[in-house]
């Protein structure tokens, strides 16, 4: 079972020049096929008057979508060379797509593979990596005397409350990888010698820190 992936979650954009040819090198999130088409689709709109427009995605987690055109560049210099500076990044649901204006000197099969990778690596640089756990949110109510000791467990092992209530009882929301969730659980037990309330609900994907 896949517990982490990364991605991205803001738009890159990243350029660079070979021999006076331009590679704009557009990354986003994406997270169907259908996404993905229409954000290349979208690209080739904006840069009609390019020679190239290039691109490769993976949608999906466990066993991804892999697809990827050299739009009318020799076989395996454009489209091949983008998606495996994806894989390589261990990227999962983004699409980038590189346009080339072509400068007039002819660069080879290497001079290509060549700048389709660096320009697809300048785009994913000019965002921000981000990773997905897999987490079990928690409904954690406790008394305020309690409070101390289970906020004392969470500062302990790095956990973030997401929202917190204060009435008669303190009511915490919280996310815990999914590996963690089974100890941090005994932990809030023994500290408030069971009086602690846990609700859990079914493990999602949620962007976490220090991980």
């Amino acid at each position: 079972m896949l517990k982490q992936y990364s991605t991205i979650i803001e738009p890159g954009t990243g350029e660079i020049i070979e021999k006076k040819s331009r590679f704009i090198g557009c990354i986003r999130h994406v997270e169907t096929e259908e996404e993905a088409d229409a954000f290349v689709t979208e690209i080739k709109k904006k840069h009609y008057d390019a020679r190239h427009n290039c691109y490769a995605y993976s949608i999906g987690e466990e066993q991804p979508l892999l697809r990827f055109s050299d739009d009318g560049e020799p076989g395996g210099t454009a489209g091949k060379p983008i998606l495996e500076v994806i894989t390589g990044r261990k990227l999962c649901n983004v699409c980038i797509v590189v346009t080339r204006y072509f400068g007039g000197t002819l660069l080879g099969t290497g001079g290509l593979v060549r700048a389709y990778t660096e320009a697809a690596k300048a785009c994913i640089d000019a965002t921000e990596i981000v990773h997905k756990c897999l987490v079990v949110p928690l409904r954690i109510i406790t008394n305020y005397t309690d409070l101390g000791k289970i906020q004392y467990i969470f500062g302990n092992n790095k956990i973030v409350i997401k929202d917190s209530e204060y009435g008669q009882d303190v009511i915490l929301k919280t996310e815990i990888f999914i590996d963690d969730v089974e100890k941090i659980k005994k932990e809030l037990v023994e500290a408030t010698a069971a009086r602690v309330v846990i609700e859990q609900k079914d493990a999602v994907f949620s962007i976490m820190k220090d991980r």
